[in-house]
């Protein structure tokens, strides 16, 4: 091995090279665009408007995501499938279930080999074409590290969906569907607390301002249920459940300052001018923050504020814990009434809840309440493609007077999950679906727990990176955000943003 003293070893000397004969370097012109944000025609699901953020991205939460969080989800989803096989005794359906096993086994070794991102292989789902011309025109090449995150992460859970939609037995399985269960199981004190409340046909106030003292704490309610996260609070003991849940006065008044871009008033305005409208709740999910969204939507009946709500979910098991239409069917016939989920509850609690489950049967049966589950919501496709990809739902979701999409998931497909700047105002982030003709009025409810944030004053958010690095990620605060949409007309929305 040659010593380091070796002339061998030095570094070369520089070569002057003579440029006299090249044209003259050009002097940057003051006024040149700035390379982001990238326009219009320049953005595309590999390019959002400002940088996204990818695996590779040290600093990022992308980064434990990809390396850690998913690859720990996966081996929980494994786990699941062996607790059902020891279950079985057909041998048909064993093996069957043997070579989902295989195939999550498989896409473990590409997570963590940091495969390149192949076609979904076509199971006859009506989702295979839309996927496969994304993967071939923005992301041919690309692996999970060095995709955009929001592409990567949804791709990893269509290929968990792929491992059993290829099977003959167990197509419909939900390999979260326990962990669901589970969870809501221990929220019991919580549960129990908004159904003493909520369970009796409310008296609605005469009182405009105490309507809105109402609809204020029920908006944070919904708010802050976001905080039973399954895929990112993996181990999440019981009493960390109920600290998260606490339904209290006091709790949220203390809450509220957490809330950094605050458009909660706002919100509280628009939605009490509303007399017999509509409202949609893309749902984050399921378990209690579901419960929580239709106590929410429930006296959103009551006070005649809507004479429908439309919730919309996915069609297949999703980043964890988002609600599937067996979630929905779960929580209205099993948890809230005719099932024993809460073995020890008093039977004065469970009346409660089962009188409150009622009545939210009747108003699916009316079509008050409806749940639908666009094939859209399970793409790896950001908000900003939905009036080009599902113009129908766009049409749909223009029908209605409010659209809030709740959770983290939902606000990073809203604002492209790239590097917006922190004080981006809320409809500049969510580009078509502010502007595009239609848009209707949106409202994000988000608790904090990835690296985009916008609609937060720049000082905020530079305090916090000083006194609390890990603030995007913790969960500990949140945003109401609001856009008035594009209808086309003046409406009471506009005035209150």
């Amino acid at each position: 091995m040659a010593s380091k003293a070796h002339p061998s070893a030095k570094a070369p000397s520089k070569t002057m090279l003579n440029l006299g004969n090249l044209p003259p370097r050009q002097k940057q012109a003051e006024n040149k665009p700035a390379a982001y944000p990238r326009t219009p025609t320049r953005v595309n699901p590999n390019q959002p408007p400002w940088p996204a953020y990818r695996g590779y991205h040290e600093y990022s939460f992308a980064h434990a995501t990809m390396g850690v969080r998913l690859p720990t989800i996966l081996a929980k989803a494994i786990n699941d499938v062996y607790q059902t096989l020891n279950q079985e005794y057909d041998e048909g359906r064993v093996l069957d279930l043997l070579d989902c096993v295989e195939r999550m086994q498989q896409l473990m070794d590409d997570l963590h080999g940091n495969a390149k991102l192949r076609p979904i292989v076509d199971d006859g789902a009506g989702d295979v074409a839309l996927w496969n011309k994304e993967i071939a025109k923005f992301f041919r090449g690309k692996d999970f590290m060095n995709a955009p995150w929001l592409f990567a992460e949804a791709y990893k859970y269509r290929r968990l969906r792929e491992c059993f939609s290829l099977s003959k037995y167990w197509v419909e399985y939900d390999v979260f569907f326990r962990q669901k269960c589970d969870t809501f199981s221990r929220s019991a004190q919580a549960v129990f607390e908004l159904a003493a409340r909520f369970s009796e046909p409310q008296q609605i106030q005469s009182s405009t301002e105490k309507n809105k003292l109402i609809f204020l704490e029920l908006t944070q309610i919904c708010l802050w249920g976001n905080s039973t996260d399954l895929s990112l609070l993996i181990d999440m003991t019981e009493e960390d459940i109920k600290n998260l849940q606490s339904t209290g006065g006091e709790h949220l008044a203390a809450t509220e300052k957490n809330i950094l871009g605050n458009d909660l008033h706002k919100l509280a305005d628009y939605v009490l001018t509303l007399k017999g409208g509509r409202v949609d709740f893309v749902l984050d999910n399921a378990g209690f923050e579901l419960y929580c969204d239709l106590v929410y939507a429930d006296w959103l009946i009551q006070a005649g504020i809507c004479s429908q709500i439309v919730f919309h979910g996915k069609r297949i098991p999703w980043f964890v814990s988002d609600v599937t239409r067996k979630d929905w069917d779960w929580i209205l016939n099993t948890a809230c009434l005719h099932g024993h989920l809460f073995e020890d509850a008093p039977e004065e609690d469970m009346h409660q809840l089962r009188a409150m489950g009622r009545r939210w049967k009747q108003y699916e049966k009316e079509g008050k309440w409806k749940y639908e589950q666009h094939p859209f919501w399970c793409t790896g496709f950001s908000f900003w493609d939905l009036n080009n990809e599902a113009p129908d739902l766009f049409q749909y979701l223009s029908e209605s007077d409010l659209v809030i999409f709740k959770g983290d998931l939902n606000h990073r497909k809203l604002t492209y999950d790239c590097h917006f700047p922190i004080q981006s105002t809320f409809p500049n982030a969510i580009g078509p679906m502010a502007s595009d003709p239609g848009a209707p009025p949106v409202c994000s409810l988000r608790t904090i727990k990835s690296d985009v944030v916008v609609g937060i004053p720049e000082e905020v958010g530079a305090r916090l990176d000083e006194e609390e690095p890990g603030w995007k990620i913790s969960g500990k605060y949140a945003v109401v955000l609001l856009s008035a949409g594009n209808k086309g007309k003046d409406s009471a929305i506009a005035a209150q943003v």
